[in-house]
């Protein structure tokens, strides 16, 4: 009896990087179904004539159902695990990207895109729990793996879409079933995995995180600040993600394949900051990761406007490298902060950043409108200022 409950033990302690590097590439091909939503407007505007308002309101579509849901997926899941839930929420996914590659109307782009939107919603939240269970306690290391993959994902997305659908039309979209097949195939394996996981770990939901003494008062101001963290960092890495191409091409002149390269710049470091926060936060402790990757890009950020290209280039490695290395660990934070509920935390985290990237975008586009695009990074370049809250936390590190 003993042997047999050491064994578990050691199952459930060991860091299981196939199983990491697996929901890892999971969450590759779901970011990547999802970019494909942006990166098909130019088509669809010009195929069924719709206005900017339209635009975004598509946007708006798939983001609500993205981040809405994610808290009561999590929440749910918090109370009954669903080791195959992920396997219907590709489903949506993949129904979705039928659906859009046929859709001939605005109302039909709607429902195809909140399908999508609908499946990202249920993968997100248990996704992180999978990878706190195959973190074997490294949990900033196994974070910053899965937050990798979908970056990867959201990156080569519109690539893709250049590659495929731009010079063929949008029944061309349907290629993307691919991946939600292979996501399908990978998330089926995973879920057996889980499904036996959580047999091991009957009654040991916590058993990777320390438990703190903090009060329930001081633990909700400390995920008022992570809320308030996330605000600037997603209203800032809006205007990088969303507007960068833009203000390249006004402010230099650049073409938009010139204008594409710099990007990719940008979209490398941010993936390696991605990479190096997590393990960092483990390290380290996680307040001091959080404080300095949002408050540490104030000076970069700030110089951003004012220098040339090549200057530009240097800068933005900098900031990417700096600003993404905070969202594994603000996850990880929080999670350490209500350990009990990894789902809801989980879902609630990525649906406030869907969240806040959807409308930092919308309010930047507008700004930029009545502006211009040179303005709108003169005003973005003070968010980050905001990163000071950061001091106000607790240090979870244990010691």
């Amino acid at each position: 009896m003993q042997a047999t409950s050491t064994h578990k033990e050691a199952v459930i302690s060991k860091t299981i990087f196939s199983i990491l590097f697996a929901i890892s590439f999971a969450h590759l091909l779901n970011d990547l179904i999802q970019a494909i939503i942006p990166s098909v407007y130019p088509i669809l505007k010009e195929k069924y004539h719709l206005s900017f308002s339209q635009i975004g309101l598509i946007t708006f579509a798939f983001q609500f159902s993205a981040s809405i849901l994610q808290p009561f997926v999590g929440y749910y899941t918090d109370k009954h695990p669903k080791p195959f839930s992920q396997v219907f929420g590709m489903l949506f996914s993949l129904s979705g990207i039928v659906s859009l590659s046929f859709a001939n109307s605005f109302e039909w782009i709607v429902l195809s895109v909140m399908l999508i939107g609908t499946g990202s919603a249920i993968f997100h939240p248990e996704s992180a729990r999978i990878s706190n269970l195959a973190s074997g306690g490294k949990r900033g290391l196994a974070q910053s793996i899965f937050q990798v993959g979908g970056n990867m994902g959201t990156a080569l997305g519109p690539l893709l879409v250049a590659l495929i659908v731009v010079p063929h039309g949008q029944a061309y979209i349907l290629w993307f079933v691919i991946a939600a097949v292979i996501a399908l195939g990978i998330i089926s394996k995973i879920a057996f995995w889980y499904r036996d996981h959580l047999i091991y770990r009957t009654h040991k939901q916590a058993l990777f995180f320390d438990l703190h003494d903090l009060s329930k008062l001081r633990v909700k101001w400390s995920i008022a600040i992570l809320l308030i963290v996330i605000f600037s960092k997603f209203f800032y890495s809006a205007s990088l993600s969303t507007y960068y191409t833009f203000f390249l091409m006004d402010k230099f002149h650049l073409s938009i394949r010139q204008a594409q390269f710099h990007m990719f710049i940008y979209l490398i470091a941010y993936a390696l900051g991605t990479i190096l926060g997590g393990p960092l936060g483990d390290k380290f402790g996680r307040k001091y990761i959080i404080w300095f990757s949002v408050f540490g890009a104030t000076p970069f950020a700030l110089l951003l406007p004012y220098v040339n290209l090549f200057w530009t280039d240097v800068l933005m490695i900098v900031i990417g490298i700096i600003i993404s290395s905070a969202f594994p660990a603000i996850i990880v934070y929080a999670q350490e902060l209500i350990p009990k509920k990894l789902g809801m935390i989980s879902g609630l985290f990525y649906g406030f950043a869907f969240g806040m990237g959807a409308l930092g975008s919308a309010l930047l586009g507008i700004l930029a409108d009545h502006t211009s695009i040179q303005y709108v990074y003169h005003i973005c370049s003070f968010l980050p200022i905001i990163g000071v809250i950061c001091y106000f936390l607790p240090n979870l590190k244990k010691k």
